[in-house]
């Protein structure tokens, strides 16, 4: 039985898989924009080539006030954009907000890390990295 890899979604373009992701960046079809914060790309890793714009920044957790002007530059005319956030949640707000600035936007599902397994830890249960996508830390 074939994966699915692509969902309908309210409010934006869709969700997509990790590996649909990548393939769709490889390919040159979209933008990566990683949403986390600056602290998150910093200390837990980063997708290379993934155009860093914060969603709401550590530790207040503020919304940016730039987000606006700094997504629609970072996304030429014309490309859908793939929006990353840790575990799938604040690129949904965020694919809704691109959504209403006319970008063809997508949430990547299941973000950097995942879900917290029955241990609380994130890594083991889906993910960027769970999926063995390309990252690098520091």
């Amino acid at each position: 039985m074939p994966t699915i890899d692509l969902y309908p979604a309210e409010g934006y373009a869709g969700d997509v898989s990790p590996p649909l992701a990548w393939q769709w960046v490889q390919q040159g079809e979209a933008v990566l924009v990683d949403v986390r914060s600056s602290a998150e790309l910093a200390w837990v890793g980063q997708v290379p080539g993934a155009v860093p714009v914060v969603w709401k920044e550590w530790p207040s957790m503020a919304m940016n006030p730039d987000f606006d002007a700094q997504l629609r530059a970072a996304v030429p005319a014309g490309q859908k954009v793939l929006l990353l956030c840790r575990s799938g949640v604040r690129s949904v707000a965020a694919a809704r907000r691109a959504a209403e600035l006319g970008l063809t936007a997508y949430n990547i599902l299941e973000g950097f890390e995942g879900d917290p397994d029955s241990q609380g830890q994130r890594g083991h249960r889906g993910g960027w990295r769970f999926h063995g996508l390309p990252w690098r830390q520091g």
